[in-house]
């Protein structure tokens, strides 16, 4: 429950969130924003979107399965369901999965994303259809091509549970130095075993044991321009197997 007098308020058990400026959430727990502070929306279209080479892949119709480490606000998400509603096909299908230690209340994902007009549809057919209390898997069908999963608990225990047959996949925790758990190379494996063959990865981090891991996974990875500023970020594919 909000306490009116206080600009805190517990996102659920093991995390509390600051509102900084206003309605820019902040953990408490991993002393980290959960965006970008310069524009967390232009960042997922830079980094994540782009660094998959999205919308462009839609092009050829059919299902398409992304993975995302880290819901937070749901921001990549609208972004993504934004720019899918407008490139997609008939026979286009997307399924958003997203793996998530502490989901948000509604109100704290409403809150939190009404900073961006352009977004505003996907941010209220979300937050209406968001579980007051989420439990071990949100599942929700938002239009008649759009489906997202949010699998709550630890990403590493999500991420082995799920099938494979990914075709992308945002690398999204907070920032390595805060919660390097979420870029561990255990959990890099388990991303990269469930990729499949041509499929890609994109993440703001360039961290060099970020890099390493994903490498030693078995990503093909490389270096590009950061977002606003940011030296680099890096992106990659998971090769065919012989």
């Amino acid at each position: 429950m909000t306490d009116p007098n206080s600009d805190k308020t517990a996102a659920n058990e093991g995390q509390r969130l600051q509102w900084r400026e206003g309605d820019m959430p902040y953990s408490e727990a991993f002393g980290d924003h959960f965006y970008c502070q310069s524009d967390g929306r232009l960042e997922c279209g830079h980094v994540f979107l782009g660094g998959n080479g999205l919308p462009e892949r839609w092009a050829d119709g059919g299902p398409f399965l992304i993975g995302e480490l880290g819901f937070g606000t749901g921001l990549n998400f609208c972004e993504t369901w934004r720019q899918w509603k407008t490139a997609r096909r008939a026979d286009g299908r997307l399924h958003f999965m997203s793996f998530e230690l502490f989901p948000m209340k509604a109100e704290e994902i409403s809150r939190a994303l009404s900073r961006w007009p352009e977004i505003d549809a996907e941010r209220q057919t979300l937050v209406a259809a968001w579980p007051a209390e989420p439990g071990s898997i949100v599942s929700l069908e938002l239009d008649p091509q759009t489906r997202l999963t949010v699998a709550c608990g630890k990403a590493l225990d999500g991420v082995m549970n799920a099938a494979a047959g990914f075709d992308a996949w945002y690398l999204d925790g907070f920032a390595p130095s805060r919660n390097a758990e979420m870029w561990s190379v255990e959990l890099m494996q388990a991303v990269f075993g469930r990729t499949k063959d041509n499929g890609s990865f994109a993440t703001y981090a360039a961290a060099g044991f970020v890099r390493r891991n994903l490498i030693s996974a078995g990503f093909a990875v490389e270096r590009r321009k950061g977002f606003a500023g940011k030296r680099e970020m890096l992106c990659g594919t998971r090769p065919p197997r012989s």
